[in-house]
């Protein structure tokens, strides 16, 4: 018999390991929620149109996209990125006109690239980002960079790098293409297939091939900021002054020019510095964009975001040694002793979980002894044992596993019994005696 396994360049994420994504997850809506961020949710295709746009010139829209039609109609694709599909958003369901402007938006989901799989990048991935709609503000740009620090420096990261960059504003980028085509038109014979389309489409992708990265003519390349209008110095002087003034250590890197197209002025990446991460050591990016509203139909207006890799977190996390979820465990593992009792067992679990207690029973008809061996596998608080001797009684026999306390209790008072146990519990946690305090533990099963 055939051996399915999942395709190359995909992974599943068992269960063994979510406790990691929801750690992740939680810190990441607990911060948007801070910064007065709204999730936003779309569709995993797109028309191919909303990703290939005219003379776009990134490898992600001319190598690495999912593209496909039915009965030869409507080309889609698989969406290899979010920003293009929220703006599209944006303008369709007319954001710009709900009220105060900038719309702030995060995601969180899968993108799918038709790329080599090495570690740290897959043919589907997940992106948790940020879309931030409506405003120009060179301290906008300065507080997406600090969100996006705050969430990987919250969850324990500490070996990382800031990299920022301007690419200008439409006259400065002008005279910068035109200087690097005049410049590489000399080198371009020698230089990589890609390196060729990119001078005709944009040659700014040039300063982001790796193939000729080495070669002298990358090393002597014009710089941007020989061609930046005063207008764009000014911004990007303010957003370099802004994250010095929240103490965010940054280096300008001038060759930063980020994967896509639309780009404009602001740009950046934050880098992990530790060796596990190899060449993909880019945890998130992005930057601003001029342009892309009114590519779909809106009015005139800019936007920022950026996007983070949460497989790549996750191994730069876990090569500084952070642990990440807490220790699954269960508050109860109901044991029934026979099939006379597994009725029961099935009463006890139901009632607990409506009391709001985590609960689990066997159905497989197995030993005390094998049962006992999952409620040591679950790292359960309390083991509830329904025997057939007990249960003409009418009772149960509730074992404590921290005291390995046996307790006697009427079937019907076993919800009762666990509130006492756990409110015994959270006291002693907290060292107080007051229900009312504010303190977590007194919110338990509340």
């Amino acid at each position: 018999m055939k051996q399915f396994q999942n395709p190359r360049g995909t992974s599943d994420i068992l269960p063994k390991d979510i406790k990691k994504w929801h750690a992740i997850e939680d810190v990441i809506r607990q911060f948007c929620m801070l910064y007065d961020y709204e999730e936003i949710r779309t569709p995993m295709f797109e028309d191919t149109a909303v990703f290939k746009r005219e003379n776009d010139s990134s490898d992600v829209v001319n190598k690495e996209m999912y593209t496909f039609s039915i009965n030869g109609k409507d080309s889609l694709t698989l969406r290899p990125e979010m920003t293009a599909s929220v703006v599209r958003s944006f303008v369709q369901h007319k954001m710009f006109g709900e009220g105060d402007l900038p719309k702030k938006l995060y995601y969180v989901g899968p993108m799918f690239r038709y790329e080599r799989p090495q570690k740290g990048r897959q043919r589907i991935f997940h992106q948790f980002g940020v879309e931030v709609i409506g405003a120009k503000n060179p301290y906008l740009d300065v507080e997406t960079i600090a969100l996006g620090y705050s969430i990987v420096s919250a969850l324990g990261m500490s070996e990382l790098k800031v990299l920022v960059n301007t690419l200008g504003d439409n006259e400065s980028r002008e005279a910068y293409r035109k200087a690097l085509k005049e410049h590489f038109e000399k080198d371009i014979d020698n230089m990589c297939a890609d390196c060729k389309r990119r001078l005709q489409q944009n040659p700014l992708r040039l300063l982001d091939c790796k193939i000729d990265a080495e070669r002298e003519s990358m090393k002597t390349a014009p710089r941007i900021e020989d061609y930046l209008t005063e207008e764009s110095k000014a911004y990007f002087e303010a957003v370099c002054e802004g994250l010095d003034g929240l103490g965010i250590p940054y280096e300008i890197e001038d060759r930063l020019v980020r994967g896509l197209d639309y780009y404009t002025d602001t740009v950046f990446e934050v880098v992990s510095t530790n060796k596990e991460m190899g060449s993909q050591s880019t945890v998130f990016g992005g930057g601003r964009y001029d342009g892309l509203v009114e590519y779909f139909g809106g009015p005139e207006l800019s936007g920022i975001g950026f996007a983070m890799g949460m497989e790549r977190l996750l191994i730069a996390l876990e090569g500084e040694g952070v642990a990440l979820g807490e220790e699954k465990t269960l508050d109860a593992y109901v044991l029934s002793l026979s099939p006379n009792t597994s009725f029961t067992a099935l009463q006890l679990v139901t009632e607990l979980r409506a009391a709001g207690y985590t609960s689990e029973r066997d159905y497989l008809d197995r030993s005390f002894k094998a049962q006992f061996k999952s409620v040591e596998r679950k790292n359960a608080k309390v083991a509830i044992i329904v025997g057939e001797k007990d249960l003409i009684e009418g009772n149960v026999t509730v074992k404590v596993i921290e005291s390995q306390e046996n307790i006697t209790v009427p079937v019907n008072q076993v919800v009762d019994l666990m509130d006492e146990l756990f409110q015994s519990e959270d006291e002693h946690e907290c060292h107080c005696e007051d229900g009312n305090c504010e303190c977590h533990n007194h919110s338990h099963h509340e």
